[in-house]
């Protein structure tokens, strides 16, 4: 079993569950997507960034 570092958006508690144990709301990974050179989505996703 893999387990990734998460981060609540919300009071910014580190945890490994999808669940903050301090206020319940969902957490997000905090590592970013693996590269890959035949990503469909990276023309839109650069754009969101850069604009």
């Amino acid at each position: 079993m893999r387990f990734l570092l998460r981060r609540c958006s919300k009071c910014n508690h580190y945890t490994l569950k999808e669940k903050c144990p301090k206020c319940k709301e969902d957490t997000i990974s905090v590592h970013p997507a693996k590269f890959s050179p035949d990503d469909k989505y990276m023309r839109y996703r650069l754009a969101e960034r850069y604009s």
